[in-house]
């Protein structure tokens, strides 16, 4: 009896769950630090991997258009309906196309995966509809797809592009985006009397189509 009261007198001294379970700083700091550890452990990896550092055979980074385009879809919240990310489901593949890889994602500063649905994901969007087809989508959903909810755009259609854009790639080119001097010094003629509702189909043209 007395050894078993001295070992729970040690266990009660020791670092045990007790310990633990009952200093909310302790508790606070010790899962921290296994969080940081495994997400270490599952990260650092990806970054040494060709398969999530290298684009995919044919891509390119966005024309001044695209990435313009690309601005105003962050811009009007379309990622909070659609996600650009195809899991490999077989169901997900039979509706959408070959599911997405991180090669398609590599000029992407944020990329919009994401799993946020009340619209189709739009990852292999690009080809599958005309420009005109797009701009009507937007400008009325309800005249295409009538028992559609999502919102209309038509301002994008007066809207003028971003001519600074150049900045956007500048800034791009600094996290890794090949542009060159060339490209960035062209870019505002680029987009010259162009409106936001020709870089948003532009880009939405060109997402998914180097991988089928």
């Amino acid at each position: 009896m007395t050894d078993m009261n001295q070992n729970n007198q040690d266990v009660q001294q020791g670092f045990g769950h007790e310990k633990v379970e009952t200093n909310n700083f302790l508790m606070i700091v010790l899962i921290l630090l296994v969080i940081s550890i495994g997400g270490l452990v599952e990260i650092v990896p990806l970054f040494y991997q060709k398969s999530t550092t290298e684009p995919i055979k044919g891509l390119q980074p966005y024309t001044p258009l695209q990435l313009a385009g690309r601005d105003v879809y962050l811009r009007e919240g379309c990622y909070n309906c659609h996600s650009q990310m195809i899991r490999p489901l077989r169901a997900e593949t039979l509706r959408y196309g070959h599911y997405s890889v991180a090669g398609e994602f590599v000029y992407d500063h944020p990329f919009q995966w994401g799993s946020k649905r009340t619209g189709p994901d739009l990852q292999r969007v690009g080809g599958k509809y005309s420009d005109e087809w797009q701009r009507l989508h937007l400008i009325n959903p309800r005249d295409l797809v009538p028992e559609s909810i999502m919102p209309a755009y038509p301002w994008l259609e007066e809207a003028p592009v971003n001519t600074e854009i150049g900045k956007n790639m500048e800034a791009l080119r600094k996290v890794g985006v090949p542009y060159s001097d060339a490209q960035i010094a062209e870019a505002a003629a680029a987009v010259e009397g162009k409106t936001e509702m020709d870089a948003i189909i532009a880009y939405m043209q060109v997402l998914g189509i180097h991988l089928k």
